[in-house]
């Protein structure tokens, strides 16, 4: 069994693959980097990893705040048109908003946020297209093509391996990898990368005390979110119980802020991946965490807010 065309085949396509990612990086658009406009709370919320929904009900309240709507407690109604333009997340956040009321003059916010992917296949790339535009993020490659073309090569190397090696173990691991790297260059298609100021963004949007949206159990109200750590030390473990507030993730630590629905601030607390995914803005919990690290041990009840 000779696997030296197979094998120069492979370091070929390899050699190919690393070289078009090196192109790629040269060919960042160093204009849009010296771009200083402020970043719009929709975008950072991208930038930070945010859930669909989280960056739809942030695009809710910018608006709100710029007179496009009106929030009173939990419920929104939608305002204009006004003379100021709207970027074109924004301009379809509105058309969705306008259309999920069906004439009704008011509803309650959590129940305008689109499903998830009405928000993943249209609200997320025109939200993307705006970090783009700002500088905060570029496309891998130039043009879908690129990824195409760097799959379809794939070809020659796995056919190579097989002719040569038939369907032994070189022949399968072949035939994998080449399923797994075709598959991942076909689904990522132009690719979203941050460049060195959208991960300045997305770290600042993430960091110490911020103002935030509150849900009080009536209705949201502007507060602060402080770490846990932060609050009085308490021994051993405790039970909270609050409002999620927000998801956030930073370098891939989650966390969730809970309000009790009295107090001026917000509690964040590190979480893990499945109670990040599972909890939305409103959802009512009750944790058992670690008092002092601020981290969550156990989910002890979880109520969805409707």
């Amino acid at each position: 069994m000779d696997l030296v065309w197979p094998a120069a085949a492979w370091a070929l396509w390899v050699a190919t693959l690393a070289a078009a990612l090196k192109v790629s990086a040269r060919g960042e658009d160093r204009r849009r980097e010296a771009v200083r406009e402020p970043v719009p709370a929709p975008v950072a919320e991208l930038l930070r990893g945010m859930r669909p929904q989280d960056v739809f009900h942030s695009a809710l309240y910018e608006l709100a705040g710029r007179g496009w709507a009106t929030i009173e407690g939990d419920r929104l109604s939608v305002e204009g048109p006004l003379d100021e333009p709207l970027r074109p997340y924004e301009r379809w956040a509105v058309e969705r908003v306008r259309a999920r009321l069906a004439g009704a003059t008011e509803a309650p916010v959590i129940d305008l946020i689109p499903e998830g992917p009405d928000l993943e296949g249209h609200f997320l790339p025109l939200v993307r297209r705006s970090a783009i535009d700002l500088g905060l993020a570029r496309r891998r490659w130039p043009s879908v093509i690129v990824p195409l073309l760097l799959a379809a090569a794939l070809v020659v190397p796995w056919y190579a391996t097989i002719a040569a090696a038939g369907l032994s173990w070189p022949g399968m691991i072949a035939t994998m990898v080449s399923l797994v790297a075709g598959i991942g260059l076909l689904m990522g298609g132009r690719g979203f990368l941050l460049t060195e100021r959208g991960r300045e963004a997305a770290k600042a949007g993430s960091a110490g005390h911020r103002q935030e949206w509150i849900f009080t159990g009536s209705g949201w109200r502007g507060g602060q979110i402080e770490p846990a750590e932060l609050l009085p030390p308490v021994q051993g473990r405790q039970e909270v119980t609050g409002y999620v507030v927000k998801r956030w993730v930073d370098a891939d630590d989650h966390y969730i802020a809970l309000h009790d629905g009295n107090s001026p601030k917000a509690t964040a607390f590190h979480v893990e991946q499945g109670l990040y995914e599972d909890v939305l803005p409103g959802d009512s919990v009750r944790l058992l965490v670690k008092a002092r690290k601020g981290t969550v041990v156990r989910v002890l009840a979880h109520d969805r807010h409707r």
